[in-house]
């Protein structure tokens, strides 16, 4: 199990479940050997799991590999990442008391199984609806077939951000710690101004509050939305607008 923090929509969930892999070299071996085999072997991978789709490779930053990679797949009409990737760095080989270079990938389980069930929403995966549950079976893949959708409430927060180290990530992090259960679809930033003078910054983003299993009463979902507009101010500082 994973645990991190990380923007809220329908692909991204704070816990996850990861399969991680490591190919070494002879010692010697070339970086960019090793990250051109990288990119044919997981590009295979990919292929062997989900057919010919449509790929793509983005430069990325992990702590343990350099240079590091994430694959996309173009999903339901939009990219989704489903492994990380990079060439291993050498202090991190030579810890493990070993000299052969390598590259190591994690590939996150839960956007396996959407691809392949065609689950549109990462949230269900920890729900207890029956309706979900009982469509499925050990040994089977079986495709998703959707149930009635409660019906979604829109919500925005604008704020000065009051700070140059202010970092979306750490904005989801509390939000996601002002919900006791998964009623928030997705929080998207959709509108970013500069003032011209003062050069302050300000966001506004927009909350898709719906729960997959009931419907949700304008009373609890502003209860939240002011509990995450206090903790905004008090934990990072921001202004409201």
């Amino acid at each position: 199990d994973v645990y991190r923090r990380d923007e809220i929509d329908r692909c991204h969930y704070p816990v996850f479940h990861q399969m991680e892999g490591v190919k070494v070299f002879e010692a010697g071996t070339g970086g960019d050997v090793i990250e051109e085999d990288l990119k044919r072997t997981l590009e295979g991978v990919t292929k062997e799991i989900f057919g010919e789709v449509e790929m793509r490779w983005n430069d990325d930053y992990f702590p343990f590999t350099s240079p590091s990679f994430e694959l996309e797949i173009f999903f339901n009409g939009e990219w989704l990442e489903v492994l990380g990737c990079g060439v291993i760095q050498t202090k991190i080989i030579e810890n493990a008391g070993l000299k052969q270079p390598g590259w190591a990938f994690g590939l996150g389980l839960e956007r396996l199984a959407m691809v392949l069930f065609e689950i549109p929403d990462i949230r269900l995966f920890w729900s207890k609806d029956p309706r979900f549950i009982d469509q499925f079976k050990s040994g089977e893949i079986i495709k998703f077939k959707p149930f009635s959708k409660y019906p979604s409430s829109i919500r925005d927060i604008s704020f000065w951000t009051g700070s140059q180290n202010f970092h979306a990530n750490d904005f989801s992090e509390i939000v996601r710690n002002c919900i006791s259960e998964d009623i928030i679809e997705s929080v998207e930033l959709i509108d970013e101004f500069v003032h011209p003078k003062t050069k302050e910054v300000s966001n506004c983003f927009r909350f898709t509050y719906r729960s997959m299993e009931r419907s949700l009463t304008n009373e609890e979902i502003d209860k939240v939305h002011f509990k995450v507009r206090e903790r905004a101010v008090d934990e990072l500082g921001v202004v409201l607008r």
